[in-house]
């Protein structure tokens, strides 16, 4: 095509190129050699089973994890005392003796959140030849473009190859080991908890492990029938073996043995008895074990490569709708004359950048000489990273991803593992609608569902008020009063109105109006109280004021930023509209300063671009993108583990969601009827890239290219209905018509140079 002409809609090539060979290589964390820790391992999962790969060669360990393994039972989040307590602090504030009602206010106290659990442990033994492997043919990757982990090594002239990854269609993890030589695998493998558990062998290939989790978060110490069953759960493992060569032995201890064959694979199905947060698990009708072995059934006969195949169509489904590439340097830049590809699907297909792409490098390396090389690819490979954790921990009828997704090794991990509402969970889902996963919020909006049920009640009772509250923490039970703790941060009434604009956001990204409600009695009760609510207000220093008094800062450096709301995820405050609040809100950040944890570093980030300030969010960016060592973390420092997770410390997965959602704010921002184009882009250090297949308010999905620092193409499309969009760029504004099922491709002057039809079923 000619420079800023016409789309072109290539055909679908499965075939892999060169180039492919180098995209494939761009989305992978490596490794050379096995974890040393947690945060060495490689996360897999789909949705509600997870696994935690180590890659040991002598003996591996691959840890598991179930999102419905939670202690406890349902609860009851009143406190019908909890009136005459509010009474009290409110005449205290009312009085200005905030010390007085702060210490009345633990009153209002509920039970403390319950504990997320882990399931167990997939146990392999190799022989004793493993132990002098050779140390310089070792490899581990975690593959983002299949969801794939590798592991690769060899003793003496026989290499071996194991392959995991954790399929949603078929819902079971799948381990392949193989061997070059005929013959040459063998290992034992067993299952273990630390969950109280046993474990027994079905027929001669299947080892099945039966346990539960406590039905109080600590074990009890009063009389015996105090204890409530907790929730129950089974895990199976299937052992298949190449036919016709090795021999699988049951030994005594629950362990099966693998002798002399050419390939073992391994098949993990897990299960519990959790039906809904509002039914005890001793009322539950569902047998974990019954469960586990018909899904088992439902595979049993499939391939490795069928298992394999079902994967891949299911996770680049949603994988391959954005593609990110960014460039230093224009010679770097591998032109294919084509914003739109594979049916307008971004893919692995379609590269532009010739990059660093030595797989031999360890992401470790790559993470330390960050920040004097600042290689463009390693912030490519941490925001698909997000992507992939995101389709890797919440799907359609999965539990809401919780503190660290679901993944999580401890019976009693920091901050009990639980969704946080006070920013952590809201940040987990940040990068869902912009990102082109919608789906992948489901869980938030059943959990929202689950919420508001015991959030009506504990309004009614504790605050004599309709509607539903949350507060800061909540469980798999959907916990909705105040947990213990620090009064000022667990009480905090607003996690449900904070969950809500996730809510709208759904809306405002996909113009869906099955609801018709708008002029139900809500909506129209909700406009008149609009106006009421207290407006958002600069201090003396000049910062936007926190509270509704201007108090003195406590804490200048803290790591909340809730007063910038407004600015970001919110947007009743833009440059446009509110200049003035807008250099409050700067200062605010100034004031902040650059340090703290994980997800506080990724909302300055996304903050900072919102005020189209490049060099401070790209700063942000940087100060993210330095190693943690887990062996000597410095608390609320923030930073990523050599598997890229990232660090509170400890582990956070709100951190890589927000640094994806974050980015996207410094390429596009937008409203429903207007759209920024490369707004924070820090031109110097990205000076060449593309994006493709991210979505914007209004029901449009956006690809863009710039080439030197300055845009070169953008095309535009909408999936139903049509609108009125003023796109943004540079101080250059354009109006704009949008009709579905036509694609539009502007030049770096906006100017409109091709509008195509194309198939509807090409649309996302």
């Amino acid at each position: 095509m000619e420079d800023g002409g016409s789309v072109l809609v290539e055909t679908h090539n499965n075939s892999m190129s060169m180039v492919d060979s180098e995209a494939s290589n761009r989305l992978k964390i490596t490794f050379n050699g096995p974890a040393k820790s947690w945060t060495d391992a490689i996360p897999i999962g789909n949705g509600r089973l997870g696994a935690m790969v180590w890659g040991g060669v002598p003996s591996e360990i691959i840890q598991l994890n179930e999102d419905t393994l939670w202690t406890g039972t349902p609860s009851d989040y009143t406190n019908p005392d909890a009136p005459e307590a509010l009474s009290e602090v409110r005449n205290l504030v009312d009085n200005g003796k905030y010390t007085e009602a702060t210490e009345a206010a633990v009153k209002l106290f509920g039970n403390t959140t319950e504990v997320y659990q882990l399931l167990g442990d997939v146990k392999l033994e190799f022989d004793d030849s493993h132990i002098p492997y050779s140390e310089e043919t070792y490899h581990r990757e975690l593959d983002l473009d299949t969801a794939t982990a590798r592991i690769r090594y060899s003793v003496g002239d026989v290499e071996y190859t194991r392959e995991h990854f954790a399929s949603n269609p078929d819902q079971v993890i799948v381990i392949k080991i193989s061997g070059s030589k005929l013959g040459s695998v063998s290992f034992t493998v067993s299952l273990d908890s630390k969950l109280d558990h046993h474990c027994y062998i079905n027929g001669k290939s299947q080892i099945i492990m039966e346990g539960s989790c406590l039905g109080k978060r600590i074990p009890p110490k009063v009389k015996a029938g105090d204890n409530p069953k907790g929730i129950q759960f089974s895990a199976v493992l299937d052992l298949q073996i190449s036919e016709g060569i090795g021999v699988i032995h049951v030994l005594d201890n629950m362990t099966l043995k693998v002798e002399g064959s050419d390939w073992a694979l391994l098949l993990l199905v897990a299960s519990s008895s959790f039906e809904s947060p509002f039914t005890e698990p001793s009322d539950s009708r569902k047998d974990p074990t019954s469960e586990s072995l018909r899904a088992l059934k439902s595979i049993i006969n499939l391939s490795y490569s069928d298992l394999y195949a079902r994967h891949l169509d299911d996770y680049q489904n949603l994988f391959h709708r954005v593609s990110f590439q960014l460039g230093k340097s224009p010679n770097k830049i591998t032109n294919d004359g084509s914003l739109v590809i594979n049916n307008l699907m971004p893919s692995a297909n379609a590269v532009y950048f010739k990059g660093n792409n030595d797989d031999g490098v360890p992401t470790v390396q790559r993470i330390k000489s960050f920040q004097s090389d600042e290689d463009p690819s390693l912030v490519e490979l941490l925001f698909q990273f997000g992507r992939y954790l995101l389709i890797s921990c919440s799907r359609p009828r999965t539990q809401v991803a919780n503190l660290q997704g679901i993944w999580n090794k401890e019976l009693k991990p920091k901050w009990d593992c639980a969704p946080t509402l006070n920013i952590n969970l809201e940040m987990n889902y940040w990068p869902a609608l912009p990102c082109n996963l919608s789906e992948c919020q489901e869980p938030l909006f059943d959990f929202i569902k689950h919420l508001s049920v015991n959030g009506s009640k504990t309004a009614q009772v504790n605050y004599q008020a309709s509607g539903w509250v949350a507060h800061h923490r909540s469980d798999i039970w959907a916990k909705s009063s105040a947990s213990g703790g620090k009064v000022k941060s667990a009480l905090w009434p607003m996690g449900g109105a904070w969950l809500c604009t996730h809510l709208w956001e759904h809306y405002n990204y996909t113009m869906d109006q099955i609801l018709g409600k708008n002029k139900d009695a809500l909506v129209q009760k909700v406009r008149v109280a609009e106006p009421r609510l207290y407006p958002t207000r600069i201090a003396r220093d000049g910062s936007v004021m926190e509270w509704v008094k201007d108090f003195e800062d406590p804490e200048v450096h803290h790591r909340h930023l809730s007063h910038l709301f407004g600015l970001f995820p919110g947007h009743s405050i833009t440059i446009e509209k509110n200049p003035d609040l807008c250099k409050a809100a700067e200062n605010t950040l100034y004031k902040r300063g650059e340090d703290g944890p994980g997800w506080s570093t990724t909302w300055k980030i996304a903050l900072w671009a919102c005020l189209h300030n490049s060099e401070h969010a790209y700063r942000m960016v940087k100060h993210l993108i330095k190693l943690v060592d887990p062996d000597h973390e410095i608390a609320f420092e923030g930073g990523l583990y050599s598997n890229l997770f990232a660090a509170h410390p400890p582990f956070q997965i709100d951190a890589n969601f927000g640094f994806t959602a974050a980015v996207v704010e410094m390429l596009i921002q937008s409203t429903l009827n207007d759209l920024h184009l490369l707004p924070a882009l820090p031109r110097d250090k990205w000076m060449n890239g593309s994006v493709k297949g991210l979505r914007a308010r209004g029901g449009l999905t956006v690809n863009i290219r710039w080439k030197e620092g300055d845009l070169h193409e953008v095309c535009l499309w909408m999936k139903n209905g049509r609108s009125l969009h003023r796109l943004h760029y540079r101080g250059i504004t354009v109006t704009t018509n949008i009709s579905s099922g036509i694609i539009y491709s502007f030049n770096a002057h906006l100017k409109c140079v091709n509008a195509c039809s194309i198939p509807k079923e090409g649309f996302l």
